[in-house]
């Protein structure tokens, strides 16, 4: 078994989406091919109804799918297609754009006003670009989780981990999501096929990843990494994207850490892209900005 290096420490920076949401972005819109087959990463924390309650008004998206986390709070969602309804926390919606979709996302907070979660992009293969859209709605109670000896959790909400399977299915880049904790002092490895990319996104907690070579500019160091002291540690909003190898190895703070672990087979494809619409080639952009400008985006 080898340990995948650390291949890059980022911190979320703060953008501001929709019709004023301020959120964190870990990663995308810009060269997100180390994440392949993943395009962004959106932290929507958020304590501040102010700062939340606009929402994501109607908005079109093609050539994606769109996965939607909440932790905390809601998110009231509607469709072109008729579609509406809403996901409270622990629940997630993962919603395949295909062809294209015109949607709208409204977070509401909790009682004390937090709204909390997060959503992933992931992009489709040229062949699935045109797909016919659908969602996949999954409640906090449907994903399974699993506790080893040591404390450690995890929730699968996509592909097979430690025995168990998530409930999201036919995603063609066959990615495994899950929400993993590790108690206070505790050091874990988790498998990740070598083939993969994979990434931790830090929401809780702090805690170093272990690299299998020497040391680089990353929050860990190779031979001796427990007893020495890094230069930063992974902590809250912190992105952690790894090379490649078969598993990753992680040692929790005093506080432990909770972390998201994404991982999904590379499309190696071209991406042309623009806001919410990611298509193969700039031609096939143009189209479908074309269409929705004459009113026929929606097939």
């Amino acid at each position: 078994m080898s340990i995948r290096p650390v291949k890059r420490l980022i911190k979320s920076k703060p953008a501001i989406e929709g019709a004023g949401v301020h959120l964190r972005r870990a990663f995308g819109f810009g060269n997100t091919s180390d994440f392949d087959p993943f395009l962004l990463l959106d932290d929507f924390r958020n304590d501040v109804p102010a700062d939340y309650l606009s929402g994501f008004p109607w908005h079109p998206h093609r050539g994606i799918e769109t996965i939607t986390y909440v932790l905390a709070g809601t998110v009231e969602h509607g469709d072109s297609m008729g579609n509406r309804g809403a996901i409270a926390a622990g629940d997630v919606q993962w919603m395949t754009a295909g062809r294209g979709i015109i949607h709208q996302e409204m977070p509401k907070g909790d009682a004390v006003g937090r709204m909390h979660g997060f959503q992933l992009w992931a992009n489709l293969p040229a062949r699935l670009k045109m797909t016919a859209p659908r969602y996949q709605e999954v409640k906090a109670a449907e994903i399974p989780e699993v506790t080893e000896d040591d404390g450690t959790q995890a929730r699968v909400v996509c592909g097979t981990f430690w025995g168990k399977t998530g409930p999201v299915t036919g995603i063609p880049a066959d990615p495994i999501y899950l929400d993993v904790s590790v108690p206070p002092g505790k050091r874990r490895k988790l498998p990740v096929e070598t083939s993969r990319s994979a990434f931790a996104y830090v929401f809780a907690g702090s805690g170093k990843f272990c690299n299998a070579s020497g040391p680089l500019q990353v929050p860990t160091e190779g031979v001796g990494w427990l007893e020495t002291a890094p230069p930063r540690e992974a902590d809250n909003r912190s992105l952690v994207l790894f090379d490649r190898g078969d598993e990753v190895e992680v040692q929790a703070g005093e506080d432990g850490i909770r972390f998201l672990l994404v991982s999904g087979k590379p499309l190696q494809e071209p991406v042309a892209w623009y806001g919410p619409i990611v298509m193969n080639t700039q031609e096939q952009l143009q189209q479908a900005f074309e269409e929705l400008e004459r009113g026929t985006f929606l097939k």
